[in-house]
């Protein structure tokens, strides 16, 4: 399947860059401009999946190349602004914005609304990434974890962190590793942060006989799964 392509829109190069990542990582084609002006040129040449769009931006603001786009096109766009009022929101909407995302916002958030409008505007934008176990089916294109039937609420990263090593069992992963794949490359942060995220995870789940995310003393963390029971 060819993979969706993003244009991004938005004048905050470290934005775009963050916006790049993540989305490669995601499994999107990135495209990147930096004002309202090259963006609108670069949509009638790229004629992209989906458009994120900021709303205050030098030469034409958000508002404009929005306005523009939906004289001819009912490609899906995502506002991206720090102007949450509901007056804009409601401006946005009647001009045909899709979805809001207010800074500061967080990358994982983003990635799932990008699919969820990809998915309601495209239903076959992709196959669903579910992995299932005895009690346990983890969704990620629905970010939803079902345990013994019942639907167990998670933080976007631990869905993230609990599908990436569930859905390579018995692979040995360090900190490091896990860091770069689920919070991306150059996160400055410290990473036991995974030890975290792995112990609010496992507080949430009893020991099971088949499956358990088991510590790797000195390295990291696996999904070990046990196929003799």
């Amino acid at each position: 399947m060819a993979r969706k392509k993003i244009l991004v829109i938005e004048d905050d190069p470290y934005i775009c860059e963050l916006l790049r990542l993540y989305g490669e990582k995601n499994g999107f084609q990135m495209k990147l401009a930096y004002n309202g002006e090259t963006g609108l040129d670069n949509f009638y040449q790229q004629l992209p999946d989906l458009v994120i769009l900021d709303l205050m931006m030098p030469i034409m603001d958000g508002w404009e190349v929005c306005k523009h786009i939906r004289m001819d096109y009912k490609t899906p766009i995502i506002m991206l602004t720090a102007r949450g009022e509901i007056y804009d929101r409601l401006k946005g909407f009647e001009i045909g914005v899709d979805d809001y995302v207010i800074k500061p916002f967080e990358p994982d958030e983003l990635m799932a609304r990008i699919k969820a409008v990809l998915k309601r505007t495209n239903p076959q934008v992709e196959e669903p990434k579910i992995v299932e176990y005895p009690s346990l089916t983890i969704n990620l294109s629905e970010y939803t974890v079902i345990f013994n039937g019942v639907d167990i609420d998670m933080p976007l990263k631990e869905i993230s962190l609990f599908y990436f090593l569930a859905s390579r069992p018995n692979q040995v992963f360090t900190r490091q590793q896990l860091v770069d794949e689920i919070w991306g490359y150059g996160h400055e942060g410290d990473p036991r942060t995974v030890d975290v995220h792995i112990k609010r995870i496992r507080e949430k789940f009893p020991l099971q006989p088949t499956w358990n995310l088991k510590t790797i003393w000195g390295v990291g963390y696996k999904f070990e799964v046990n196929k003799d029971v």
